[in-house]
């Protein structure tokens, strides 16, 4: 039996389903909530929606008057983390024309959430302990002592152990945070609330983009509640809305559901599957989000090869010289071939040409003819752009379109110089 309170909570701040371990998390947010000197490490998979517990713990503390400063520590430049959080004097760095403050020195009074605190560097932890500690702080550039009040609520979805015996996290820290431990169930053990949060996702975009809603069939539900969810509600969430989007029908059957999620469209990689034991699900921090990514190269890659092969037949059409296998061989479209010599290269455009106009010991160019296939890596590049450029430079929306972090997302476009 739920109480009064729990429910009026969930409505209050959007949460569905009736799972006891979603529950329990629920109600002990509302209980550590007055407890105003006990910091709170809420722990979960990516995109089980562990944002909600900071925002509980503060309207039912005695801070709900303060600031709520919600940072995403995973999405700040390491070089300039220090400066957000705990802000800087002028000078203190190339482009600091002025003094400003950092979101503790903001937050005085208030509760500040960190979301994905196991990414912040060792030197950043060791100036956040500082801060729990004694509430003491310096900005960047300046040795003068700063004192502030506020609650921290921090999230991760890390193995904090196993990145403490990595030397990734510091372990004083880690206590210090843990002092109340809220953990969030990943989607696939709330199998009961998945047609429940669905429901709701295809009712909300229904009256946002004013169209019927969808409605799942007996063995659409079966699939729907059966699928593990990697991404979890995030996952859940974009899938109803482009069903929503998409499909005609308003009534979605198994099979249109299946092409919508990644197991039944695309297999398993080897290398990223962990199988299914909770102790296995954390082996690598990034294996989610990698899948998620290559699912969607591997389907670039399909559009890529039927582009190929429209190219090709075009080029049949129009009678265009191809190139043999072996690169010294030119062979004409009337059976006949020619040896030809690396030096010099000619490259030609795309307009047809009479292979008896092509000099004898002129090199080819095979940049339009031969098949490239496309790396993984530079797939993966293309796909990252194409997103940046459909979203507009939003990093946010473009992470939440593939399926990935913020922290990945930059990565990626640091790694790919997508600046």
């Amino acid at each position: 039996m739920i109480s009064s309170e729990i429910q009026q909570v969930k409505q209050r701040f959007g949460i569905i389903g009736n799972t006891p371990a979603l529950l329990q998390a629920v109600e002990r947010a509302v209980q550590i909530a007055p407890i105003d000197d006990v910091d709170v490490l809420v722990t979960g998979e990516s995109g089980v929606g562990k944002e909600f517990f900071p925002q509980i713990i503060h309207a039912y503390s005695v801070r709900k008057h303060g600031k709520y400063i919600a940072v995403n520590c995973g999405a700040i430049p390491e070089g300039t983390i220090d400066s957000e959080l705990f802000g800087h004097e002028k000078g203190a760095f190339t482009g600091a024309v002025a003094a400003r403050k950092g979101y503790f020195e903001e937050a005085d009074g208030g509760t500040i959430f960190l979301d994905e605190v196991g990414e912040l560097p060792l030197t950043t932890q060791a100036r956040l302990l500082r801060v729990l500690e004694s509430g003491e702080f310096l900005r960047v550039g300046s040795s003068a002592v700063l004192k502030t009040n506020v609650r921290v609520v921090a999230a991760t979805n890390l193995d904090m152990v196993k990145a403490i015996s990595e030397g990734r996290f510091r372990e004083d820290l880690y206590y210090r945070l843990n002092t109340v431990h809220i953990e969030v169930p990943p989607l696939r053990d709330r199998a009961e609330d998945i047609p429940l949060l669905f429901r709701k996702f295809a009712t909300d975009f229904a009256e946002r983009y004013r169209m019927p809603a969808i409605q799942l069939t007996d063995d659409a539900r079966h699939a729907l509640m059966s699928y593990r969810w990697p991404g979890n509600v995030r996952q859940l969430k974009n899938i109803a809305r482009q069903i929503s989007i998409y499909e005609t029908s308003r009534e979605i059957s198994g099979d249109i559901l299946k092409s919508y999620l990644p197991q039944y469209t695309v297999g398993y990689l080897p290398a990223l599957h962990r199988g299914t034991g909770a102790g296995e699900a954390n082996t690598d921090m990034f294996a989610n989000e990698r899948k998620m990514i290559y699912e969607a190269i591997f389907k670039m890659q399909k559009e890529l090869s039927s582009l190929r092969a429209d190219v090709d037949r075009l080029l049949a059409e129009r009678q265009m010289p191809v190139v043999s296998e072996t690169p010294r061989m030119l062979v004409h479209p009337t059976g006949t071939t020619t040896h030809i010599a690396y030096p010099p290269v000619v490259s030609v455009n795309n307009e047809a040409h009479n292979p008896a106009e092509i000099p004898h010991g002129e090199v080819i160019s095979t940049e339009y003819y031969e098949e490239q296939p496309a790396s993984l890596e530079d797939t993966e590049r293309e796909t990252i752009r194409r997103a940046l450029a459909r979203n507009n430079g939003k990093r946010k929306k473009t992470a939440e379109e593939l399926c990935i972090s913020e922290r990945t997302l930059y990565r990626k476009i640091k790694e790919y110089n997508l600046e």
